[in-house]
């Protein structure tokens, strides 16, 4: 592996840690079109009930069950890249070796 892979695989693990990050604080940039949609059609609802003098249990429900899948979905991203990460890391360092135990011989 190339030290360019490795540094891209770098970024690409300290952007996964950003947007779990951002999602754990409530921010809306990390998410997908989808779940934007599902959250903002959770809070309309449950805007709604308050206005109306009911009950949002069933709007909080389900936006603490979308939370929980969002961070579920962004820690399984960041672990996936963190394992690739590391075996290109490995991958690279038993090229090196090998390139060096070639070298006096």
């Amino acid at each position: 592996m190339s030290t360019a892979t490795i540094r891209r695989l770098d970024r690409a693990v300290q952007q996964a840690t950003a947007k779990l990050e951002a999602a754990r604080k409530g921010e809306m940039w990390p998410l997908t079109a989808s779940e934007k949609r599902q959250v903002v059609t959770a809070l309309a609802g449950g805007s709604y009930k308050v206005v109306r003098g009911k009950s949002t249990a069933k709007a909080d429900r389900k936006l603490d069950a979308l939370k929980s899948s969002i961070e579920a979905r962004l820690s399984a991203e960041l672990s996936a890249l963190q394992t690739e990460h590391q075996s290109a890391v490995n991958k690279a360092a038993a090229d090196k070796a090998a390139r060096k135990a070639k070298g006096w011989f």
